[in-house]
């Protein structure tokens, strides 16, 4: 018998590797198992791909003959031509065409994610989070190797006193302690939704409005998924959020902006050290830093900054965090490196100083003021917490918090967020080309500029030297004065291989700053499109009747918290860029 379905319900495909159905139209079928709700077939018009098992009912009966019969062959009888068996009558409208289909993914590819993973499990558990834009990586060892007590492996994160507070309380809502200041957020009440991480399956229409749902993205490693965007918008989350942990998004002059903060402060980085242990055969260069608002100094090594850079990107998925300076493998302890390395950590800190969320996080409070050298278990706590942090992923979404009675036109949120693409795109192709136009020229100025006035410098003191052979006592001074000319090209020479330290080089500096922070924002935008379709998704079932306006409102009112967030970023960036040039 062949496997065979009929479609029950129109359906429109959203995303790669999903196939579009017609009310009526009969499908061959590659397997009668489904696969978490979602059964893999091919279409009348020959696409292979996945849709939704409630949306069809599976035929069995016997394939029809290979030519026409007697009697009923001609009305679509047993004996019927097979060519025509699986379209109905009068046809079907054209669809678009669909996007290329990857391969068929493999049963386990959909298992069921592992408790308390936000993203699904199995073959598509996505890789560790890297940071926005993938043009920097944290460090792997070859800059400062983990190879101290610093990471030890034992835990005491759960200790009172660490980032600022003792253990959450339970999330039946009982008391415990620290449990004063939180408050239990969560958006799952408004929709229903398949297994968690999973891909969930469209319901099919029926008299309520509530049978249809959003549907998931299929392809779990996007940033809208990985960021836990996709579950908050969805109404996922779920998580207690501290007084401290809210991050407000105010409306400023010129829209959403984040809260300023109260207490703004800067940060010095002095005093780059060499120092060694384990008996000399481990070095590194350690980093006097002085955070204005302690005025106690501590001292941090580069995979410290690496460290603390993986927290901040993982933690805030539409916060543009900043990348380090580059690593390198070789040359670590000589002067220009150590130098060009302090020039970049200063422009990283006084850009996390200037920005009123980063400014702020306890984690990174922690990393200016916990004096690792003299308190080790304070600093473990802290960075234990840290790492155990749960206001990540979907749950980070929660701790927004938007101007109340605020409504966004997502029209012209739209409008806004790809004009800012544009811009950034042409800014990064400008950026680039200044950056390499820029190091051509400083490489001529410290290399072939002076050289050239080296040679004319060499010149003219030859001169001089075949003057004094002349013996004549009126000529002295003119073989001075040749020979000090030569002198002067010489220092001109000189002046001009130092000159790019002076302009090119802080330029350079800045914009490979920018450059990052171009790199991040892609993977932002990203984000709030996400959620965007989803919205657009949830208006279209409201028009069909197959969903409720509450729930297309709760799913419209979580975008608008991601398009402030997004926005507020935005705003921020223009700041800083403006100020800094």
């Amino acid at each position: 018998m062949a496997l065979r379905a009929r479609a029950l319900y129109d359906f429109r495909s959203e995303n790669p590797g999903e196939i579009s159905l017609r009310e009526h139209e009969v499908l061959s079928l590659c397997s009668e198992q489904d696969i978490e709700g979602w059964l893999e077939g091919v279409n009348s018009r020959g696409d292979r791909g996945l849709f939704p098992a409630s949306y069809v009912q599976v035929i069995r009966a016997p394939e029809p003959g290979p030519g026409p019969g007697p009697g009923p062959a001609g009305d679509g009888g047993p004996g019927a031509p097979a060519r025509y068996a699986n379209v109905p009558p009068g046809g079907f409208e054209p669809l678009p065409l669909p996007l290329p289909l990857p391969a068929a993914p493999p049963a386990s590819a959909f298992q069921p994610p592992a408790a308390g993973f936000p993203y699904g499990g199995g073959a598509l558990q996505p890789p560790p989070q890297q940071p926005y834009g993938g043009g920097y990586q944290a460090s792997q060892g070859s800059d400062d190797d983990w190879d101290d007590e610093w990471d030890d492996s034992s835990t005491v994160a759960d200790e009172p006193g660490a980032l600022g507070g003792g253990a959450y309380p339970d999330l039946d809502g009982s008391s415990g302690p620290g449990a004063a200041g939180r408050y239990r957020l969560s958006t799952r009440s408004d929709l229903s939704l398949g297994a968690r991480g999973g891909a969930a399956p469209q319901h099919p229409p029926s008299g309520a409005k509530s049978s249809a749902t959003v549907s998931r993205n299929l392809n779990r490693f996007s940033t809208f998924v990985k960021s836990g965007g996709e579950a908050f918008v969805l109404g996922e989350a779920s998580g207690f959020v501290k007084d401290g942990d809210k991050l407000c998004v105010v409306l400023g002059p010129y829209g959403p902006e984040w809260q300023e903060n109260p207490y703004p402060f800067q940060c010095t980085i002095d005093d780059p050290t060499k120092q060694t242990k384990f008996k000399g055969m481990k070095s590194y260069i350690s980093y006097k830093l002085v955070p204005t608002h302690t005025q106690v100094p501590v001292h941090r090594r580069y995979k410290h900054f690496d460290w603390l850079y993986a927290r901040l990107a993982e933690k805030f998925p539409v916060i543009s965090v900043p990348h380090l300076p580059e690593k390198q493998a070789t040359g670590r302890f000589e002067e220009d490196f150590i130098s060009k390395r302090r020039k970049g950590l200063i422009w990283w800190m006084n850009h996390m100083a200037s920005h009123p969320v980063l400014a702020q996080c306890d984690v990174f409070q922690h990393f200016l003021t916990c004096p690792s050298s003299t308190d080790e278990k304070a600093w473990k706590q802290g960075k234990r917490k840290a790492e155990k942090d749960e206001m990540v992923g979907a749950n980070f979404f929660l701790t927004l918090s938007t101007p109340p009675a605020a409504a966004l036109d997502l029209q012209e949120v739209e409008s806004k967020i790809d004009g800012f693409k544009c811009f950034t795109k042409k800014m990064d192709d400008s950026a680039l080309q200044l950056n390499h136009t820029a190091n051509e020229f400083a490489r001529k100025q410290v290399t072939g500029f002076k050289k050239e006035y080296q040679k004319v410098g060499q010149s003219f003191r030859g001169l001089s030297q075949a003057f004094e052979l002349d013996q004549q006592a009126f000529s002295a001074g003119l073989n001075q004065a040749i020979a000090f000319t030569g002198d002067a090209y010489d220092a001109i020479g000189e002046l001009f291989a130092e000159q790019p330290r002076q302009d090119l080089d802080p330029v350079m500096d800045l914009l490979a700053l920018y450059q990052g922070h171009l790199a991040n924002f892609p993977d932002i935008i990203h984000v709030q499109k996400g959620a965007l379709t989803k919205v657009k998704e949830s208006r279209r079932h409201v028009e069909e009747g197959k969903m409720e306006v509450q729930k297309a409102d709760g799913i419209q009112d979580r975008c608008n918290t991601i398009s402030f967030a997004t926005l507020a970023e935005i705003h921020h960036f223009h700041q800083i860029r403006v100020w800094a040039f």
